[in-house]
């Protein structure tokens, strides 16, 4: 089930499946998310959890046993109940499953909550823990932007902008996409701007640490920017595929597993520990520039 939630500047459409974010367009009906392509990338705008990235041989250990996870973690495909929905707000939960639990073996409620303001789009994480352990996770948001935002522009004419004095690192990944443990300087034009093309994608994401938490989508030939947030989480991945006219801003939580090792959940570098009966909230937010007067 899709739903839609609104205001004057843009219109919402999010997906029951895992939350996904489906469509956001402007009021003049500009469509600035990937709509989809099974022949490149079939989503728009999913949601990761409980892990982001790939498994060793889809395998983790917890407490001693084995464990198989998907890739991006099982949120993707999950249908969420609707909890609360405004006209220009809305929640969606998941709670722990049966066929969950053998994926990932802890009671929890997430629920994301979507919320418009202008032209800006928040979207809130909020984990509840209800076992009575420890539990380790990783979350992160995956949407899709189409590129060019304007017919007369191609893909390789926008940038990232960081902003000023930018010093991202880049995490260096395997050919397989799994973390080497060793990162270098991303580099920057004027210490600030990464410019798009097919080319820098040749061996999949750039996945970073030590980045600004705010970063813009423009061309210096357009006049339509996307200005994404991500204040509290503590890496990010910039990905497309191919020849295919998006590029993904992924603000993730956490990191794939390390080459050649089957993780375990309790000793894994950089996931989330929550204590039992506590709560985790994070949240991201998007904003259409060009949906009002800046």
């Amino acid at each position: 089930m899709n739903y839609t939630i609104e205001n004057q500047y843009l219109t919402i459409e999010i997906s029951s499946r895992g939350g996904e974010l489906r469509s956001v367009r402007d009021a003049e009906g500009n469509e600035y998310l990937w709509q989809g392509d099974p022949a490149s990338w079939e989503e728009s705008g999913p949601n990761l959890f409980p892990y982001i990235g790939r498994t060793t041989r889809q395998t983790y250990t917890y407490q001693g046993k084995e464990y198989h996870m998907p890739l991006h973690g099982f949120l993707i495909g999950s249908e969420m109940e609707l909890k609360t929905q405004t006209s220009d707000s809305l929640s969606l939960c998941l709670k722990a499953s049966e066929k969950a639990l053998k994926i990932w073996p802890f009671h929890f409620c997430l629920t994301i909550t979507w919320k418009l303001e202008h032209s800006a789009l928040s979207v809130t994480y909020q984990v509840e823990n209800q076992d009575d352990k420890t539990m380790y996770f990783g979350i992160g948001g995956h949407p899709g932007f189409r590129l060019p935002l304007e017919p007369s522009l191609s893909f390789s004419d926008y940038r990232i902008d960081f902003g000023k004095n930018a010093a991202p690192r880049q995490i260096l990944l395997s050919d397989d996409c799994f973390v080497l443990e060793k990162d270098v300087p991303l580099e920057l034009k004027e210490g600030r701007y990464l410019p798009l093309s097919h080319e820098l994608f040749a061996n999949d994401a750039i996945v970073m640490k030590d980045m600004p938490k705010e970063l813009t989508i423009e061309s210096p030939k357009g006049s339509r920017k996307i200005h994404a947030a991500f204040p509290d989480m503590a890496h990010l991945g910039i990905w497309s595929c191919g020849n295919a006219p998006f590029v993904c801003i992924e603000p993730w939580s956490s990191l794939p597993s390390r080459k050649d090792i089957v993780e375990d959940l309790e000793t894994q570098p950089n996931l989330i520990s929550l204590e039992a009966g506590k709560t985790y909230t994070n949240t991201w937010s998007v904003s259409i520039l060009s949906a009002i007067q800046e």
